[in-house]
């Protein structure tokens, strides 16, 4: 099972999370508990933050909106002014959504934009995660003359996709979005993210064996799956059996290249070599005098140094540019099936015969592609986080597909969404830094989805901890602190 005892990481596609819900039916709580509770656990998320205002509820036609007459039932309880609009009529209603709507002893508007005159605050019941279509009609009028400063979503703002964060059609800005059980990859995947504002996981009874059953194969990348996969370091280790990384680079950008191994160094392997043509050796050894530096004339000389069984990953790509040789030594470390990440240019190298890349690999590798390199690569449409399981599966390799929702996904069909990118590391090399890390991480034992999902965590985590102003250099000292944080919270 791919979360095991870490299920709180888990995220649940539509079908899952209804299959969760069955679930906990037949375990004996019945779905009328399930929607009090829900409404329950919104009602208290509201009231924990505001104090009385007048608000409008907004109840779609299924079990959304039941939530909603909850929500509206408790805030009117509690001495709140509330108004409720319903999208369509009550005896079209079914189930327990039917039953909420009975409990409801106030006033029953038709949904217009003119329910919220007044409101200052909105309740978004309208349509939950399994929204399939766009937006139209009344709907689609209320939600766009909803402020995102007054609204609160139920499950996920109206409007989105919950397996892909796709905008259908338009959707609701929310202040607050209350989600029940486990959160969706919705919740995580742009543009579904940046709707979404604060998330807020409600239980409401239903029992995490679940889990077990359903067995997700995507969860939010977060320590509690990979933490005990760190590299362990003993008394016995030097430099050389605590992770020895090759690292390849360029005359033309050594920058690249320089920072990659900053960030595999912080990052833990005990031994890294830069290889490098023999008139930029001087640039390496004085920018990163703790490396070793040796010059390769060709691609004979580089299958020497990654052959030496000592090496445990080989990182080639950043900075490397689109030539012959940049191919045929990505080619070469593939052949010697050492765990290897290709970035940047030994990706776009092969924008002509991904083919052959893609056959090449045997061993345990990791892509580690932006959009416009994936593109040129992968031919798959979809959202990301079908596209870079495709891509998985298709390369045999674990692709970490970057951005502020970085997708690390395995060929087995394992995926986790990165959560913790914050939008200061959209700056020039700290991409390169990222592939040092996840190289760092492999040279020193770890598999190459652990690895990736580490090396992108604790990137985004270096962020989150410098703020504003952080420049690619700024990444790799940040490492060691987060690395204590998390052998110290083993």
């Amino acid at each position: 099972m791919f979360l095991g005892p870490n299920s709180e990481n888990a995220l649940l596609s539509v079908d899952e999370m209804a299959a969760a819900d069955n679930a906990a039916i037949k375990s004996g709580i019945s779905g009328e508990t399930l929607m009090e509770r829900a409404g329950a656990a919104i009602a208290d998320a509201i009231t924990a933050r505001w104090t009385s205002m007048p608000v409008a509820v907004l109840c779609g036609p299924g079990n959304n909106g039941g939530d909603g007459f909850v929500v509206a039932r408790l805030l009117k309880q509690a001495g709140w002014d509330v108004r409720l609009a319903l999208l369509g009529t009550s005896d079209r209603l079914k189930g327990e959504a039917k039953i909420q709507a009975a409990r409801w002893d106030g006033v029953i508007s038709d949904l217009s934009p003119a329910i919220l005159d007044g409101a200052e605050l909105v309740v978004d019941a309208l349509f939950g995660a399994g929204l399939s279509r766009p937006l139209d009609g009344a709907a689609k009028e209320v939600i766009a003359a909803i402020s995102s400063e007054t609204c609160v979503a139920v499950d996920i703002p109206s409007g989105l996709h919950g397996d892909t964060g796709e905008i259908l059609g338009s959707a609701a800005d929310a202040m607050l979005t209350v989600t029940f059980f486990r959160k969706k990859p919705g919740h995580l995947l742009e543009p579904g993210r940046s709707k979404c504002g604060e998330v807020l996981l409600a239980d409401i009874g239903i029992p995490a064996s679940v889990i077990s059953e359903i067995n997700p194969l995507q969860a939010s990348n977060d320590p509690g799956i990979w933490q005990h996969h760190l590299p362990i370091i003993g008394p016995e280790h030097h430099k050389y059996n605590r992770g020895y990384a090759v690292i390849g680079g360029s005359s033309d950008m050594p920058g690249a290249a320089i920072l990659a191994a900053a960030g595999a160094r912080r990052a833990g392997a005990g031994m890294v070599t830069l290889t490098v043509p023999k008139e930029s050796a001087t640039i390496f050894r004085l920018s990163q005098p703790g490396a070793v530096v040796r010059t390769v004339r060709d691609t004979g000389t580089f299958s020497d140094i990654v052959g030496d069984n000592r090496v445990g990953a080989v990182l080639i790509g950043p900075g490397h540019g689109i030539t012959v040789a940049t191919r045929e030594r990505t080619l070469a470390a593939l052949r010697l099936k050492r765990p290897t990440v290709l970035d940047a240019d030994a990706l776009t190298v092969f924008k002509d015969t991904p083919e052959l890349l893609f056959s090449s690999i045997e061993g345990p590798c990791v892509l580690t592609p932006h959009e416009g390199e994936f593109r040129i690569l992968f031919k798959s449409d979809g959202d990301k986080l079908t596209r870079a399981r495709c891509a998985a599966e298709v390369s045999g390799a674990v692709i970490v597909l970057k951005g502020s929702d970085t997708v690390i996904a395995a060929p087995d069909g394992r995926a986790a969404i990165n959560h913790n990118a914050f939008p200061w590391l959209a700056t020039s090399g700290a991409g390169d830094v990222l592939a040092g890390i996840i190289t760092g991480l492999l040279a020193q034992g770890m598999a190459s989805f652990e690895g990736a999902m580490a090396g992108v965590w604790m990137h985004g985590a270096a962020a989150a901890a410098h703020g504003p102003g952080l420049i690619a250099e700024d990444i790799p000292n940040l490492l060691p602190e987060i690395l204590s944080k998390l052998y110290n919270d083993q």
